[in-house]
């Protein structure tokens, strides 16, 4: 009987394929719809997390912010060096704290110049930004004390500076940074875009010492990076390393903080909820389409009805069961509205594919979306296609067969 019904059903389908196809059109907008919100979304929050987390491990920057209580408008003092050793040595759950200063600057070296980000720190910088060599060595101990003319060059220093291969090139080279000239004793493992948009691979790294004393001619620190241990609690964390700044910057009870402090943690947490939030919104927007669709397979179902009121007649009268009758045109709105989900996730999976290449985010398959996609589809055929098939069913054979 059921096999008997699917097949006059999808008889009835391709006798009527344009109208069919008009039918089942808002079914296969809300599927595909939300398919690829919900894809693009997932693939957008797992994009921020990544970017997040290639700022560094469990990371706390400290950042110097402006004097917002007595004295308010003048301008922070910037870190000390000592900061960042003292952090370390007082606080538990610090796995690495390292004092960062930047600047922009030209730097020269093979006939080249690029412009680019100059950073000062200490070989726990490596630890704090999650930072590998693809080639030499990291800072010596005498080359951080006495400045020394060393340098680390990010990937696309290298590329602009030396040319060649990826990883290839450039190690024992000299650059020259403003006045002075230092060899490059190693290249950075690539890490591509960050949040926003920006270059991590970007960055000459030469020892604090050197950046304070060669580039800058400032012994001021403009960002601490801390690094939690795993399983460390960051509030309490935070808590106390804002005590402990706050009493080396000899701040009073009456004074408000004049640094900040960015959890990484939090901050991708918080990215990552606001899009989940965007990505079930516009979900939701896109599934009033399947509603749509719902309806417009209930008015061509009535139609339907309508022109086959002598065929559904002439059943009745040799002995077909309401039931049957009313199986019959159910079976018929369920296998139009499967088709529109199917064509729904086959346009779904080629949009987001497409759509995850040019916003430059991984396109992550999620079967649960597309899954529940189709069976909410088909639903919306048995809720919508019942008052039809159930009005089919109680026809009057003898009014039926009459009917012109």
């Amino acid at each position: 009987m059921l096999l008997n019904s699917l097949w006059l059903a999808l008889r009835s389908i391709r006798r009527n394929l344009l109208r069919s196809f008009l039918t089942i059109l808002g079914i296969v907008i809300g599927v595909s719809a939300v398919i690829t919100m919900v894809t693009l979304g997932k693939g957008a929050t797992q994009a921020v997390q990544t970017q997040i987390a290639g700022l560094g491990s469990n990371l706390l920057m400290v950042r110097t912010g402006q004097r917002q209580g007595h004295g308010g408008g003048a301008g922070a003092p910037a870190f000390k060096e000592a900061d960042a050793a003292a952090i370390l040595a007082e606080l538990g759950g610090v796995a690495a704290a390292a004092p960062e200063g930047r600047t922009n600057v030209t730097v020269v070296g093979n006939g080249r110049n690029w412009a680019t980000n100059v950073t000062g720190s200490t070989n726990a910088w490596f630890t704090t930004g999650n930072w590998k060599l693809a080639s030499g060595r990291t800072f010596e101990a005498e080359d951080q004390s006495v400045g020394g003319a060393v340098c680390i060059v990010g990937e696309t220093v290298r590329r602009e500076i030396f040319g060649g291969a990826v990883g290839a090139g450039g190690l024992g080279a000299q650059l020259r940074i403003k006045q002075f000239s230092c060899e490059v004793i190693g290249v950075l493992a690539s890490k591509g875009q960050a949040a926003m948009g920006n270059d991590q691979d970007d960055v000459v790294l030469v020892p604090l010492h050197t950046l304070q004393r060669r580039v800058t001619g400032t012994q001021s620190v403009a960002t601490l990076l801390v690094s939690m241990q795993e399983g460390t609690d960051s509030t309490r964390l935070k808590a106390s390393l804002t005590q402990l700044l706050r009493e080396r910057r000899k701040l009073t009870a009456g004074d408000d903080d004049n640094f900040n402090v960015l959890d990484t943690q939090q901050l991708a947490e918080t990215l990552s909820g606001t899009t989940q939030v965007m990505t079930t919104l516009l979900g939701a927007v896109a599934a009033v389409s399947l509603l749509v669709g719902g309806i417009g397979i209930m008015n061509i179902m009535l139609v339907s009805v309508t022109e086959r009121t002598r065929e559904i007649g002439l059943r009745l009268a040799i002995g077909a069961l309401e039931r049957e009758v009313l199986l019959q045109f159910l079976i018929e709105a369920v296998v139009l509205a499967a088709l529109g989900g199917i064509v729904g996730i086959v346009i779904a999976t080629g949009a987001s594919i497409a759509l995850a290449s040019v916003m430059g985010v991984p396109y992550l398959f999620d079967p649960t979306i597309n899954l529940l996609s189709f069976l909410f589809s088909a639903g919306i055929g048995v809720l919508f296609g019942y008052f039809p098939a159930r009005r089919a069913a109680r026809m009057d054979p003898i009014e039926a067969l009459r009917h012109e």
